[in-house]
């Protein structure tokens, strides 16, 4: 990882502190379970809060084409340095709590990878995401979350008024601070999904 990303997550987290959520980037260790189960056959890929790329690369690497990449980041310097290390990708300087009203009005994604700090966000803005994506999501997609806490970062609360289950398939000691990952996806999926994942 290059020195001059840690130096520009901890400038972005010493000027907002709850949007970034931590002081150095995501571990190439967290960034291979947050993308494990995604390949060239889930399709188009929302990522929210890339931060400097650590996730968006690799999702590269399992086979995403960069122009299937749209990549929603806040920060303005996080934005521009995305937008040349991944140009064929469409990045998005927005709030993620606008998106689904303005910039991806219409679009549909096979996966959605999330860097955002949802312990920090409000949980009425939690659900609002969670069914914006939901909603835009393909019918085997899935939202990966990752987080620094000891359980899943969405209340069963929500998850449970938007039909949803969350599955912890991930937990590394080898990243800054240690980090879990959560796989979050319709409660009732077809059999066929079901079948697919045993095999």
């Amino acid at each position: 990882m290059p020195r001059f990303d840690r130096r520009r997550f901890l400038l972005a987290w010493l000027r907002a502190p709850l949007r970034i959520a931590s002081i150095t980037p995501s571990g190439p260790r967290l960034a291979g379970l947050m993308t494990k189960e995604i390949s060239a056959l889930t399709g188009p890929v929302l990522e929210l809060g890339p931060g400097t790329g650590v996730f968006t690369a690799a999702l590269l690497e399992r086979g995403i084409a960069e122009r299937d990449l749209t990549l929603v980041e806040y920060e303005r310097d996080f934005a521009t340095l995305l937008q040349g290390r991944f140009p064929d990708a469409r990045v998005l300087r927005v709030d993620v709590r606008q998106i689904w009203k303005t910039a991806l009005s219409g679009s549909f994604f096979g996966g959605v990878v999330s860097g955002l700090p949802l312990l920090a966000m409000r949980p009425e803005d939690v659900r609002a995401l969670l069914e914006g994506c939901f909603s835009n999501l393909r019918p085997y997609g899935a939202f990966y979350q990752f987080t620094y806490g000891p359980k899943c970062p969405v209340p069963v609360e929500i998850l449970d008024s938007l039909g949803l289950v969350a599955t912890r398939i991930g937990w590394t000691l080898r990243n800054l601070p240690p980090a879990a990952v959560y796989r979050i996806s319709r409660r009732y999926q077809p059999m066929i999904l079901i079948e697919q994942r045993r095999a």
